[in-house]
């Protein structure tokens, strides 16, 4: 089956990310508003009228710092305010979602505080939400983490899935967290209900590494047959985040198969 309808786009350069799509034959781009690593509300992008009225499909990856399961105040509370930050910032370029990692909390705690403090991210939203939707992605290493494993996330799911938050799953992730990629689509909607969008990558590692290391699928240690499968499955947009010297050949790779 072609994915007709679904969009195989690209992570792209923040500063010009339409050019940078086209320049990789991409239909969606993803990108970051402010520094990925930073707790800083993002600016204004110079170019959101000509990103909003693009034909592009736009997914905004918040930063990788934010972690709203964590019980320790001084990341919880700012991570709920840069996610709002983030958010809002993505509705104003015309986003379809807002995509976030799961976080974590450290060895010492309960996963099921970590739970509950997202149950709590999402009660504290206003009423309609900001916008745009916001999308859990999977996590590919730690122990605590809220998105790592499936098991973790069904409970996590548990607890949001009421608030209608999107999904995203990471391929690379999954197989670094140990996961089976064959069926893992089907596995997944049996605890979401729902995958709204795939970062469809290879890994430099081994399965069950724990290593969040992408790779072109050309060296990479995923089968790019099985890449393909799992998007034709999942049937919806697809980003890909492999490095950049060879991310167009991924696009096109990908875009042959499944056209």
């Amino acid at each position: 089956m072609a994915l007709n309808s679904a969009l195989i786009g690209a992570h792209v350069d923040s500063a010009d990310p339409l050019v940078h799509g086209a320049a990789v034959g991409a239909e969606a781009v993803q990108f970051f508003l402010g520094d990925p690593q930073g707790w800083k509300k993002p600016p204004p992008h110079p170019k959101a009228e000509e990103i909003k009225a693009s034909e592009l499909g736009v997914y905004i990856h918040a930063p990788y710092l934010i972690n709203v399961a964590s019980t320790n105040n001084k990341i919880r509370i700012p991570s709920r305010k840069i996610l709002a930050e983030h958010a809002t910032a993505a509705a104003g370029v015309g986003a379809k979602g807002l995509v976030v990692h799961g976080g974590h909390v450290t060895q010492k705690d309960d996963p099921q505080v970590g739970v509950e403090n997202w149950r709590k991210t999402f009660e504290r939203m206003p009423e309609g939400g900001y916008g745009v939707p916001i999308l859990i992605e999977n996590t590919a290493g730690g122990e605590n983490a809220m998105a790592r494993t499936f098991d973790r996330l069904g409970r996590l799911w548990e607890a949001v899935g009421e608030y209608g938050p999107g999904f995203v799953l990471d391929t690379c992730h999954a197989w670094a967290a140990g996961e089976e990629l064959a069926g893992v689509v089907e596995r997944v909607k049996a605890i979401t209900g729902r995958i709204d969008l795939v970062h469809a990558n290879s890994s430099r590692d081994e399965a069950g590494s724990g290593a969040d290391r992408h790779a072109a699928y050309a060296s990479g240690t995923i089968d790019a047959e099985l890449i393909v499968q799992i998007c034709r499955e999942a049937g919806c947009d697809v980003i890909i985040e492999t490095p950049l010297e060879t991310i167009a050949d991924d696009v096109a790779y990908l875009a042959k198969a499944l056209r």
